[in-house]
């Protein structure tokens, strides 16, 4: 930027101006172009604008620094500008000599020393205060849930998935603290698309340095048509010797009141801090001027990493073809119906016909054909006050799109009943609920015979388990083996429900439950194990049926009677009674008959009390094997699940759908 003292142009030696910004001024206006109208041979300008070479305010101009170093060649083109026509637009003096040309918007005091005091916005108490932006209620309920999103999502989303919304909810919030009568547009191009010249034509005056030395735009310059923006051109990092104000005049102050213009570097810049600067005030801005020229409207640069990425912004988006001067005949018709097709293909609305969508004009910022156009447009534009909420929604849409595969699936998820009971099943196998049961079983049919069978049967069987080994009927090796494979069971059925409640799941989230899942089953082998020894077999004795006295009876009467014949027989082999063989011989019959029928009928009779007693006991374990599963695995995963479906309905609400997404 080429900044033009106010001195006489007849002066061509080099000299710096350097002004000091006062503490309570909001910005600082320096001349990128020419200064004043003088016909650069030296001589005193008149009353039409020109300011003696003895005006005090003059002098005083020269005995403060500039802002910047000034080139005596930048001077010279400056004055050749001037020449051009352009010098009544830029310098006048008013009946006491200061200067207040709206480029430099300098003003000197005279009773002060001459001392310049450079102000465009005044930050005092006497500056305007202008109201803060307020969104609607849709906005703010949007910001809200994305907030909660956030909050949400951060125990199981690294901090680089959320940084994209967490930066939209921070510029929403610094935005919304900030001025909402004004709205800051930025003009963004390419190389020699000519938008800093459309930007002067717009201020009315040369701010924004043009030429054919490329990059000719080394840093972001602004330009606001009212006052109270000082604060939001402070928030794209645009210092105060890079402010300006356009050319004093009621019609354009009424048309673009409240309008912030920011002249972007090259986007296309072979400078890398020049690109950095393009993307940085992008993030930033309530509006954007694309200006593009015939031959490089279809840049793949321009349409893969800005107009494609921003499609959602096309509501606070302007898209111009510059330098139509250049095309012959209906060309400009057929330029514009191809860039019209490379928007519809980058996915940006067109508002054409009513609808809401990005403004696509032709025009040459040269000759100024077209231009009235879009300053009538950007005027309209900016008196409806809602580009700054637009862009915050665009943001908010883009950021929601971002994290769409981290929220949203295309099927039903969660853990279904058929998997629990799956679950709880595997679980009870790995427990050995069935072999507990017939246990059980086994159990009290052997209590039953225990009690109902024959004397002799009993003893024969104490006999045999006096002969059997001390471990007992099970080795201990094959009891390692069946615990190594009850464990293995428990592990398998935890990772078989982990993968069906993850299914369909995005990535976080499931692997949230797999490690929800992974954490319960720590333990819930030995879990289960002291399970089954608690609550294998009932404590006590099994519970007898109504009959099992009366058999009992019957067995004790059978064997009476082979008491009472048999010592009958005895009597009358000693002869202590009398030879009378049939009534000891059919007592005797009839109780060795009558113990193992009695016993017979007492195992038939058993056995539905023994099934339901060893069903109950399967019951019991499995419910207890169950309820471990519940607690340990699956309500852990429940809550993930439960969370996920929290942040889903959130994510939902983001998007403005009420019932959330799937």
């Amino acid at each position: 930027m080429t900044a033009v003292t106010d001195q006489d142009h007849t002066d061509h030696t080099d000299h710096t101006d350097r002004t000091t910004q006062p503490a309570d001024h909001a910005e600082e206006t320096v001349s990128g172009g020419g200064s004043g109208g003088g016909d650069g041979d030296g001589s005193e300008r008149g009353d039409d604008g020109g300011v003696p070479v003895e005006d005090p305010a003059v002098e005083a101009v020269e005995a403060v620094d500039a802002v910047d170093v000034v080139e005596t060649e930048d001077v010279v083109e400056a004055v050749e500008a001037e020449e051009d026509g352009r010098g009544d637009s830029c310098g006048r003096t008013d009946s006491s000599g200061a200067w207040d040309d709206g480029l430099i918007a300098r003003r000197v005091n005279e009773s002060a020393g001459g001392a310049p005091v450079a102000v465009v916005e005044a930050r005092g108490a006497g500056a305007p205060v202008a109201a803060p932006l307020a969104y609607d209620g849709a906005l703010r309920s949007r910001l809200d849930a994305l907030r909660e999103l956030v909050g949400l999502s951060r125990t199981r989303l690294d901090s680089r998935t959320l940084s994209e919304a967490g930066r939209v909810l921070d510029e929403a919030a610094a935005r919304r603290k900030l001025s909402g009568q004004h709205t800051v547009v930025a003009i963004a191009g390419a190389t020699g698309s000519g938008k800093s010249q459309l930007f002067n034509t717009l201020a009315g005056v040369t701010i924004s340095e043009t030429g054919v030395r490329r990059p000719t735009t080394a840093a972001p310059i602004a330009c606001s048509w009212s006052d109270g923006s000082a604060s939001l051109i402070e928030r794209l990092g645009i210092p105060p010797r890079l402010r300006r104000r356009p050319l004093q005049s009621a019609e354009s102050e009424a048309q673009l009141r409240g309008l912030v213009l920011v002249d972007l570097p090259d986007h296309d810049s072979a400078a890398v801090q020049h690109r950095e600067q393009v993307d940085r005030v992008l993030a930033l801005v309530d509006a954007v001027i694309w200006v593009v020229d015939p031959e490089k409207y279809a840049d793949a640069v321009l349409h893969e990493r800005y107009l494609r990425p921003m499609a959602g912004h096309a509501e606070v988006m302007f898209v111009v073809l510059n330098q139509i001067d250049r095309l012959p005949g209906e060309a400009t018709e057929q330029v514009l119906d191809d860039l019209r097709r490379l928007l519809d293909e980058d996915g940006i609305a067109l508002g054409e016909y009513g609808e809401p969508g990005a403004t696509v004009l032709a025009l040459s910022a040269l000759t100024g054909d077209g231009v009235g156009e879009l300053r009538e447009a950007l005027g309209q534009f900016v008196a409806e006050r809602g580009a700054p909420a637009r862009r915050i929604s665009a943001d908010v849409d883009a950021a929601a799109w971002r994290l769409r595969p981290v929220y949203a699936t295309g099927r039903r998820t969660g853990l279904s009943e058929e998997a629990r009971d799956e679950f709880a099943v595997r679980l009870a196998d790995a427990v050995g609920a069935t072999a507990a049961g017939e246990a059980a079983e086994r159990a009290w049919l052997r209590n039953a015979n225990r009690a109902c069978g024959t004397p002799w049967l009993r003893l024969w069987r104490w006999y045999q388990d006096r002969l059997e080994p001390v471990t007992g009927r099970l080795p201990l090796r094959a009891q390692a083996e069946e615990e190594a494979t009850a464990r293995q069971r428990v592990e398998q059925a935890v990772r078989t429900v982990a993968d069906r409640a993850s299914a369909g799941l995005p990535a976080p989230w499931a692997q949230a439950v797999r490690e929800a899942a992974v954490r319960g089953s720590q333990g819930l082998p030995e879990a289960l194990d002291e399970l089954a020894a608690r609550a294998g077999l009932p404590p006590g004795r099994p519970p007898r049926p109504g009959w099992w006295p009366a058999a009992v009876l019957a067995q004790a009467s059978m064997t009476l009677l082979q008491v009472v014949g048999g010592l009958w027989l005895v009597g009358q082999i000693v002869g202590f009674m009398a030879p009378n063989l049939g009534v000891p011989v059919l007592l005797m019959v009839a109780g060795i008959i009558g113990g193992p029928l009695v016993e017979w009928s007492c195992r038939i009779a058993a056995r539905g009390p023994a099934r339901r007693y060893g069903m109950e006991a399967e019951r019991r374990l499995r419910e207890a094997a169950a309820g471990c599963g519940r607690a340990r695995v699956l309500d852990p995963v429940a809550a993930e699940l439960l969370r996920y479906r929290e942040v889903r309905e959130q994510y939902g609400r983001v998007l403005g759908v009420e019932a959330g997404v799937r």
